[in-house]
């Protein structure tokens, strides 16, 4: 069977193998075009927004493979429709390409319920927002923790932290409005050095607003306060009353102001 072989001369034989193997060089370097499309190239048409379908339908008709890349979920967007793609839109690559896309998820992810309670209304905003869930509506309760989240509701009704929620559900807050439900008299602070009156009013669980200095005061602290607001009496000399989270504003003074000794009326008055 191998006869011609081995009855030829070596050289002819190795010069037979080199020949062969410089044709079949030949054929893969000639090939190559063929093999790699070379100048063969197609424009990537765009499919962002498109249904998951329709984006491999139009693809495979332009000469692509198609690949699904990822899958996240956005609210706004419905499902199984195309979010990004790789190549991008207008690309121009050579045919046969695999395009990768990026879908909307069909079916929410689940996401537990954090507990906001205590949060401000920006840092629950915040969190809900990184969580992938929507903040609804908020109801102002009195409370002396102003812009405080009091509870959280899901479809009205109170929720848990822990609970396990669809990515995209709607959360509503009940926030305190700052000002609380004690209410009592107005406290005169005329004649009272500034840091105790602070002190005082502060224990009481009101809020010192704006300070204005008259004069050369060097040491606010040690300043007296001469005038405030709101003030004790009203223009009818009647009791007027101040509820926790309000503010009062006040002003200052280097000298300490005469008192005025207007007792307080009575409730009949």
């Amino acid at each position: 069977m191998f006869k011609f072989i081995t009855q030829r001369p070596l050289w002819l034989n190795l010069l037979t193998g080199l020949l062969l193997a410089l044709a079949l060089f030949i054929i893969f370097i000639f090939s190559l075009n063929w093999i790699t499309h070379h100048n063969e190239s197609k424009t990537v048409p765009s499919v962002v927004g498109k249904s998951f379908d329709e984006a491999e339908t139009i693809l495979e008709k332009a000469g692509f493979e198609v690949e699904i890349q990822d899958s996240i979920y956005v609210d706004t967007v419905k499902p199984m429709k195309v979010l990004r793609q790789v190549p991008e839109s207008d690309d121009v690559v050579k045919v046969n390409r695999t395009v990768f896309l990026t879908i909307n998820r069909a079916v929410p992810p689940m996401v537990e319920m954090p507990n906001l309670n205590g949060f401000s209304y920006r840092s629950a905003e915040m969190e809900l927002r990184n969580l992938g869930l929507r903040v609804g509506d908020t109801i102002y309760k009195a409370n002396f923790a102003r812009n405080s989240v009091l509870e959280q509701r899901y479809k009205g009704e109170i929720i848990a932290a822990g609970t396990k929620l669809r990515m995209g559900s709607v959360i509503s807050f009940v926030l305190g409005n700052g000002v609380g439900n004690e209410k009592f008299l107005v406290p005169s602070l005329v004649g009272m050095r500034f840091c105790d009156a602070r002190a005082m009013i502060e224990s009481h669980g009101l809020i010192i607003g704006s300070v204005v200095s008259s004069g050369g005061i060097t040491d606010s602290c040690n300043a007296y306060i001469f005038k405030q607001n709101p003030e004790r009496f009203d223009e009818a000399k009647k009791v007027q009353y101040i509820r926790t989270g309000q503010t009062m504003d006040v002003w200052i003074q280097v000298e300490k102001p005469v008192i005025d000794s207007l007792a307080i009326p009575s409730p009949n008055q």
